[in-house]
C-alpha cells in the first residue's frame, strides 16, 4: 500500500501543481481561466470569479498537503483533491451535456473543446484520490528504497502524461474536409474546377 500511495502523491502532486502553474502565470493567463468558467455557464455571474479565484487556492494547497511526508497531511491531500475532482467533473459533464464546448483551461492555453476525454479523465483521478486516501491508514514502513523509487517514478510519468491530455486528444480530432485532401487532392479540386465552364 505505501508504493500505491506514493505513486498517487506523484500523480496528482504533479497534475496539480502543472494546473496551479498553468492558471498563476502571469495575469493574462488567470483571465483566461476566469472566462473559461465562465463560459462552462454552471455559476451565476457574481460567482464565476469567486470560484475561480477557490479553485486555484485549493489546487495550491493539495499540492502543499501531498508534498509533506506525514500521513496525516497525505490523506487530507487526497480527501481535497477528490473534492476538486468531483466537482470538475460534475460541472464539465454539465457543461458538455448542454452544448458548452469551451477550451479546457486546465493546464493553461489550449484549443480542444471540452468533452468525454475530460469527463473520463477527472472521474479518473478522482478515483485515484480516493484510492489513494484509503490506502494510507494501511501503508507501512516496511518498504524498499527502490521500490520506493520506481512507485514514485511511475506516478510523475503518468502525472505528465495527464497533463498532455489534449494535445493527445488533439491527434486524433478528425480534421476538415480540405485538410484531408493533401496536397494531390488539392491539385486535382483546382484542375476539376478549371475544366468548368464559368
Amino acid at each position: 500500500m505505501e508504493y500505491l500511495v506514493v505513486g498517487v502523491r506523484g500523480l496528482l502532486g504533479l497534475v496539480f501543481l502543472v494546473s496551479v502553474g498553468g492558471k498563476v502565470a502571469g495575469r493574462p493567463a488567470f483571465t483566461a481561466f476566469v472566462a473559461s468558467v465562465r463560459a462552462l455557464g454552471v455559476l451565476p455571474p457574481a460567482l464565476v470569479r469567486p470560484v475561480a479565484r477557490s479553485v486555484v487556492a485549493g489546487e495550491a494547497v493539495v499540492c502543499v498537503l501531498l508534498a509533506v511526508p506525514v500521513r496525516g497531511t497525505a490523506t487530507a491531500g487526497f480527501l481535497l483533491a477528490a473534492l476538486l475532482l468531483a466537482a470538475f467533473t460534475v460541472g464539465i459533464a454539465s457543461a458538455v451535456r448542454r452544448g458548452r464546448t469551451a477550451p479546457c483551461r486546465c493546464f493553461g492555453p489550449s484549443t480542444t473543446p471540452l468533452g468525454t476525454p475530460h469527463i473520463v479523465r477527472n472521474a479518473v483521478l478522482c478515483a485515484a484520490a480516493t484510492a489513494g486516501a484509503l490506502a494510507v491508514p494501511a501503508a507501512t514502513d516496511a518498504r524498499s528504497a527502490g521500490g520506493m523509487v520506481v512507485a514514485g517514478a511511475a506516478g510523475l510519468l503518468a502525472g505528465a502524461l495527464t497533463t498532455q491530455l489534449d494535445p493527445l486528444v488533439s491527434l486524433f480530432r478528425p480534421t476538415d474536409a480540405r485538410a484531408r485532401k493533401g496536397p494531390v487532392g488539392a491539385v486535382r479540386q483546382h484542375h476539376h474546377e478549371a475544366k468548368e465552364p464559368s
